[in-house]
């Protein structure tokens, strides 16, 4: 039975209770409902995370999980801006750092995820988010920073075992400039 038709019976219900005071039985009535729906979520959240990471995990989950530590760590560092009495230069102050940790985020599933489709959402959210970080710089009177993407490869590749094709690159920073 649906939540809404769940609570037209109780309240239906609770109206016919004949307690010595009026208000009681209603009252009681919606504790137990209460109880009864916010008690089975709650064990079940609990359960459903573990307590910690697994205990064998592969070299690439490890670097996945340690770089993902430190961009969110950096995100909310970052995050705790000092309030400069601008509600709007604070906004960009407080949202620039979190669209960043989601760029940082993505670019760590580009170096470790193997799923396509996600891969290619990572690619979108960089985009995007780097597009929202010129405009609310933009908005608020800042220049839009000329942002490189970081490398999607680990730190420890040499840069000259990567590929390089003359004539195809991209340069992701000039439509910022707009």
């Amino acid at each position: 039975m649906p939540r809404s038709q769940s609570l037209l019976v109780v309240a239906a219900l609770a109206g016919r209770c004949r307690w010595p005071r009026p208000g009681l039985g209603t009252a009681l009535i919606g504790a137990r409902i209460l109880v009864a729906f916010a008690l089975p979520p709650l064990v079940f959240a609990h359960e459903s995370h573990p307590a910690g990471p697994p205990a064998a995990l592969s070299a690439d989950e490890r670097a996945f999980l340690d770089e993902n530590e430190v961009a969110m760590t950096r995100m909310m560092n970052d995050m705790a801006a000092k309030p400069t009495g601008d509600v709007d230069h604070d906004f960009v102050a407080m949202m620039n750092p979190h669209h960043q940790g989601a760029i940082d985020m993505a670019i760590i599933e580009l170096r470790y995820g193997k799923n396509e489709q996600l891969r290619r959402i990572a690619q979108e959210i960089i985009v995007d988010q780097m597009q929202e970080i010129a405009a609310m710089k933009l908005a608020i009177g800042e220049p839009a920073t000329n942002t490189t993407p970081a490398p999607t490869q680990p730190p420890s590749v040499p840069v000259a075992s990567t590929h390089h094709h003359p004539g195809m690159q991209m340069d992701m920073s000039t439509g910022m400039k707009k």
